[in-house]
């Protein structure tokens, strides 16, 4: 099945000549790339976040596999929702669901199930697809939409992931969408944001977890970040960098109510 965009030609451009155009100069590329097993990225219109995640996906080596978790902003579908076979359209061209890991994924985790519907309109993961595209033309997705759930199923989820991972035996990359902070002054967004942020550097996922639960920081993809660090840490990573930061205010001059975005890689 063939899994049509949802927010082109809203969160960024539908017209592929447009989109090519508008990622090239959004990306930084590195001549020394990392390995990384994950990474944190953006997921606002690439107006405002694509700065950040340029620099970010322009950091690390794409493999040609992609497990991209994302939060589910709309309700629909299941807790843990991966979008099962087909194809996902963007105005780049189709970037298939691989079959063989995300079979894995469902028989290591119960809590996982095959749904299409958390995904139809969901803009997470989608918006991130594109930056893969560019960089890494035969990428091969696996999509999970994650509702909230509590620490003791992200450590669990995280487990399943990095346990089907390792059975995979090939190089992955896990892609945690996330915005940071909502709607607050620049000053507090970023005094809330670099708290969270020293947990993700910290590789402290639990830790990550609880400040963001305890400090009501408005974190969109605290569950798909969580996730990731527990998959990261089971899978050997050892190092987290702060590739950028910077607020939805850095592009409209409105410090008054801003989102905040980071980007960031585990290696």
């Amino acid at each position: 099945m063939m899994r049509q965009p949802a927010v082109a030609g809203q969160f960024y451009s539908a017209d592929r000549p447009h989109l090519m155009s508008e990622i090239s100069s959004l990306i930084v590329e590195r001549k020394k790339k990392t390995k990384a097993i994950g990474l944190l990225a953006p997921h606002a219109g690439y107006v405002y976040s694509g700065a950040v995640a340029g620099a970010v996906f322009g950091a690390v080596q794409i493999p040609e596999t992609v497990v991209i978790m994302g939060p589910n902003h709309h309700g629909l579908g299941g807790p843990a929702s991966l979008y099962p076979a087909g194809e996902w359209l963007t105005p780049l061209g189709s970037a298939p669901v691989e079959p063989g890991l995300s079979g894995l994924i469902l028989e290591n985790s119960r809590m996982i199930s095959p749904d299409r519907s958390a995904h139809r309109f969901e803009h997470s993961i989608e918006v991130q697809i594109p930056f893969l595209q560019f960089l890494r033309p035969d990428v091969k997705i696996v999509p999970i939409c994650l509702s909230f759930v509590d620490y003791d199923t992200c450590r669990a989820l995280g487990a399943a992931l990095a346990k089907s991972i390792k059975e995979f035996e090939k190089d992955v990359l896990i892609v945690a969408s996330t915005d940071m902070t909502h709607y607050e002054p620049d000053a507090v967004a970023r005094k809330k944001d670099g708290m969270a942020l020293k947990e993700v550097l910290e590789l402290n996922p639990e830790g990550l977890y609880s400040v963001v639960r305890n400090t009501g920081i408005s974190m969109c993809g605290i569950i798909p970040s969580t996730v990731m660090l527990v998959a990261a840490l089971s899978l050997g990573a050892a190092s987290c960098e702060l590739v950028r930061y910077a607020t939805s205010g850095d592009v409209s001059g409105d410090k008054r109510q801003v989102v905040g975005y980071a980007g960031l890689t585990v290696s």
